[in-house]
């Protein structure tokens, strides 16, 4: 099982960002894929998630009308645009897989059962 993530770099305050998030097959079918962040010092925060079968979506409070979720059931990847993007958003973003879906209520990192290596977004001021 492999996720693997990209999209990440250097912007500006305002600017905007596309991650991807190429999973297994098999990974794609049975998981709920979300976007968490960390940033030095901070707890791992739940962005974003999708439920490529359900197409259900959850999104964290500090991103909901900045960060889009998305997904391409053809090429097994789930997107992350993110617009409008400020200081605090700098971190580093990660992908997983959760066997349980995605609840569309919250998101919890204990059950994600696979990550992705990380990619790191930085916003200038």
């Amino acid at each position: 099982v492999q996720l693997v993530e990209s999209g990440g770099g250097l912007v500006e305050t305002g600017g905007s960002l596309r991650l991807s998030c190429a999973a297994s097959a098999s990974t794609f079918d049975d998981y709920g894929i979300g976007w968490f962040r960390q940033a030095p010092g901070k707890e791992r925060e739940g962005v974003s998630c999708i439920g490529p079968r359900d197409g259900r979506k959850y999104y964290g409070d500090s991103v909901k009308g900045r960060f889009t979720i998305s997904v391409d059931n053809g090429k097994n990847t789930v997107y992350l645009q993110m617009n409008k993007l400020s200081p605090e958003d700098t971190a580093v973003y990660y992908c997983g897989a959760d066997p349980l879906g995605c609840s569309g209520y919250g998101m919890y990192a204990g059950r994600y059962e696979y990550w992705g290596q990380g990619t790191q977004v930085t916003v200038s001021s």
